[in-house]
This record gives structure tokens, C-alpha cells and sequence, in this order.
């Protein structure tokens, strides 16, 4: 079996002995469930360990491969210059995958790497494994991507696929944090998506339910401030396909951040974990569920897009809208999510068509094609994309952030010229110091900067 094993690891550099100076014994737990699925996979005795690390070279759309023949790293960013980390690369594993990812047209390679010093991530991992090994291992080293869990998925099924093709005896290692906001006095805050997520995410550990973990709501992810999500997902796709033995040996978060450390093990094939395949069909199941159930506002919405991105050409407004898109003007912001995630808004503060139809029709167009933060949506992605409407009141000037409330009003904030809107209930935005900062940001807005602000509110047509 290519991939004898696998683990989800945490890596917080006060772990270490040499920079907790005493702290990490509040982590004993944690340290001691390393030491044993560290000593686990060395008695292994793996050729490779493919390490996929939250810090090593990121990108929204494509997952790196660091290249070379070896690297290093020390933790001079956590004032401990004097701890080094060394690794030699595997790079015929690594090329071997490249160019299986070239021939899938699957975005994953060597390009554009920024940094070739090993991070945190990855060192953490070996601090803990080198020490256990009766021969030196070579190293696989990978960057997750802003893409979706079914693509993350693929890569781990690809990394499986090379390993077996190569021949060689290979430990996964999944780093990553769980929730960053699980104490109101840790270093980033309490979240109440924090805890629920860490439960969940250490059930479907002890459970090795991996559709569960590729299913998480990313409302949830985004409001825990999770960090190993994804590297858990390409974990989950090298083991497709196999019968898998699961631990979770331990779970701690004294600092306010989620450590969790799971070991699996595989015992042969099992086609009924076809998880990738199952995943598909879900969100299929899914996606044709919010079709049945949009109104015409979202309807008109998709259909727009749909039209425009397949011929090029607005959509000209159908015959049988209701009364109220072909009689009312206003205001409309048209939402774009993929795999849950933003893939573009764009919206008018004031009605500029004829009518509220025109208004959706061409912002969900511009929401598509023109948001500046994201590329242009292509006809591959139609099938998976999910359209929110917001129909705005009109705004109205307000004397103070009081008269503010993140969940019933947007906000408008304006400097002169530069101005950000923000919508209201949006996840991850929980109070109105959040909401106000981050129209300041959309809006260039300094914030030391005086503003104005207004306020409106939205019926939303999800």
C-alpha cells in the first residue's frame, strides 16, 4: 500500500521547548499524542513524507510543489534563530506529481514559488519526526489554495496515484490548526463558530467520516478562523478508496486555539469510501434543491449570468416577470458563492435602470464578469454557483455608530469621494466596530479618517 499511513497534526511553535520556555506544558497532551504518532510512522519506515503545510507558498487558484532537491528553515520569526530544521526534497515525487497534474490540465506545479525556506507548518511536523526515524526520509512538501474542498480532494487522490505508480512507502502529513477564536482571551478572540467547529472537526477524526469533514459548512470554517481545513481535506483524498482506522489522540486549546492530533491507518481497499465521488453527487443533490426553491428575483439573477457568460449577450428581460421586479425601481446588490465562498458581488446604492428587473439583471452580469477581486466566471462553474439578491431601502443618514445593527442594516461610510458599502448579516462580521472597518477598507478609507455614515436595510432573496 503507497500510503501507509496518515495524520492530522497542529503546529504552534510554543509546542517547542526552546520557544514555550515552560508554556508548553499547558500543552502536555498535545505533545505527547505527536510523540506517538511520530514514533507510529517511523516504525513504518516510509520512503517519502508528503507534508501539506496552511504556511508554505499559498495561492487562491493553484497549489505549489516546492521544487528543489532540499531545503531548511529556523524559527527566527518566534526570536529562536538558533532552532534549524533541514529536509531533503523527494524530487522525482514531486516532479512525478507536477506532471501528472500537467496532464490533467489540474492546477498544481513548481510555479511561483516566494519563499524557499521551510515555515512553521512544515518544520513543526519534522522537529517531531526526524528525531524517530532510523534513516533520514525525504520530503514532499505542498501549499493549499483558496480552491474548493472536491479539488483538494483530487489533489490528495493524485498524490496517492503518484506514490503508487513510484513505488513508494509514504507518510501523509495533514498540518494545520483548528479554531484560532475559542477563548474570549486568547490572541485572536472568542468566536461561537470556534468550539462548534472544533467538535466537529475531531468527530469526523474519531469517525474518519470524510464527507462530514469535506462538508462543513464554510460560514462555520470562516467564523472559527480555522486554519488546517483544507490540508485535511487533500489528507482525506490520499486515503480514497481505502479502509481506514482512525484516533484522535488528543484535542486541547488552553491558548484559544484548537489542537487536534488524529492518526489513520489503512487495511486494504474499500470502493465504498469513494468519498470523492459521493461528495460530487451531494453537492449535485444540493445545488438542484436551491434551484427548486429560488423565486424570481433569483432566478432572473442566475439566468442573466447564465446567458451572458454562455453567448455573450444580455439576457433580453423575460415576459412573465412578477408585478413587482417589472413595476418597482430601487437599489440591488446580486451575491455570487461558490463551494460557500464569495466569488463576487457587485450592487447599486440607488436605482439607475428601469426597474428592479434591469437592476438584477445587469448587476448580476457585473457581478460575474466585472468584480474586480475575482476573475471572470467561467462556464465550467455555472452548475456549482449560488445567487443571493439583495433589495436595497433606501439609505439614510445616521449621527452615530449606535444607530447601527451588523444583523437588520448595511452600512455606508464616506470620506470626500472614496466611498465602502458593506451589506448587513454577513458571516464572520459580528459587530458593528467589524462592519464599519471593513467598509473603511472597501472604501480606501484611513481609519483615523472622518466619515459620514448611513445606513439601510435589505430584503434578501436567497
Amino acid at each position: 500500500m503507497a500510503i501507509l499511513a496518515a495524520m492530522a497534526v497542529p503546529h504552534p511553535p510554543i509546542i517547542l521547548p526552546e520557544i514555550g520556555k515552560g508554556e508548553e506544558g499547558k500543552i502536555a497532551r498535545t505533545t505527547a499524542a505527536y510523540h506517538e504518532v511520530m514514533k507510529r510512522a517511523a516504525a513504518l519506515e516510509p520512503d517519502t513524507v508528503v507534508i501539506t503545510s496552511p504556511h508554505a507558498t499559498l495561492y487562491s487558484d493553484y497549489f505549489h510543489i516546492s521544487p528543489g532537491e532540499k531545503a531548511k528553515g529556523d524559527f527566527s520569526a518566534f526570536r529562536c534563530p538558533g532552532v534549524k530544521v533541514e529536509a531533503e526534497y523527494d524530487a522525482a515525487f514531486a516532479k512525478a506529481l507536477a506532471d501528472a497534474c500537467a496532464e490533467e490540465d489540474f492546477p498544481a506545479g513548481f510555479l511561483g514559488e516566494r519563499e524557499p525556506a521551510l515555515d512553521h507548518g512544515t518544520m513543526i511536523p519534522l522537529y517531531f519526526l526526524q528525531p524517530e526515524l532510523k534513516k533520514p526520509v525525504k520530503v514532499v512538501r505542498i501549499g493549499l489554495s483558496g480552491l474548493g474542498a472536491d479539488v483538494h480532494y483530487r489533489l490528495g487522490e493524485k498524490i496517492a496515484e503518484t506514490a503508487e505508480r513510484l513505488g513508494r512507502r509514504v507518510v501523509f502529513i495533514a498540518s494545520g490548526d483548528l479554531s484560532h477564536k475559542l477563548k474570549a482571551d486568547g490572541p485572536y478572540g472568542f468566536a461561537e463558530e470556534g468550539p462548534v467547529f472544533d467538535e466537529a472537526v475531531t468527530k469526523d477524526f474519531g469517525a474518519a467520516d470524510f464527507l462530514s469533514l469535506l462538508t462543513i459548512p464554510p460560514d462555520l470554517a470562516e467564523g472559527a478562523a480555522e486554519c488546517g481545513l483544507r490540508s485535511f481535506w487533500i489528507m482525506a483524498g490520499a486515503l480514497d478508496r481505502q479502509a481506514v482506522k482512525s484516533e484522535l489522540l488528543s484535542h486541547e486549546g488552553p491558548f484559544g486555539v484548537g489542537y487536534g492530533v488524529a492518526y489513520f491507518t489503512t487495511a486494504g481497499e474499500d470502493v465504498s469510501r469513494d468519498i470523492g465521488r459521493q461528495l460530487h453527487e451531494k453537492e449535485a443533490r444540493d445545488i438542484a434543491s436551491i434551484r427548486e426553491r429560488e423565486d424570481a428575483y433569483v432566478h432572473l439573477a442566475r439566468l442573466s449570468l447564465e446567458t451572458f457568460v454562455k453567448s455573450h449577450v444580455f439576457l433580453p428581460l423575460p415576459k412573465d416577470l412578477p408585478a413587482e421586479l417589472q413595476d418597482k425601481r430601487a437599489g440591488c446588490f446580486v451575491s455570487i458563492k461558490k463551494d460557500g465562498r464569495l466569488r463576487g458581488c457587485i450592487g447599486t446604492l440607488a436605482p439607475g435602470r428601469r426597474n428592479l428587473a434591469e437592476e438584477i439583471l445587469y448587476n448580476a452580469v457585473s457581478a460575474g464578469m466585472h468584480d474586480p477581486r475575482f476573475s471572470q466566471v467561467t462556464a465550467e462553474e455555472l452548475p456549482k454557483l449560488v445567487y443571493d439578491v439583495d433589495v436595497l431601502s433606501e439609505p439614510e443618514p445616521i449621527d452615530s455608530p449606535k444607530q447601527l445593527d451588523v444583523k437588520c442594516y448595511g452600512v455606508i461610510v464616506q470620506n470626500g469621494e472614496r466611498r465602502g458599502v458593506l451589506l448587513p448579516d454577513l458571516a464572520g462580521v459580528d459587530s458593528v466596530e467589524e462592519q464599519i472597518a471593513i467598509a473603511r477598507r472597501k472604501g480606501n478609507i484611513g481609519a483615523r479618517e472622518p466619515i459620514q455614515l448611513w445606513r439601510f436595510e435589505v430584503t434578501r432573496h436567497v
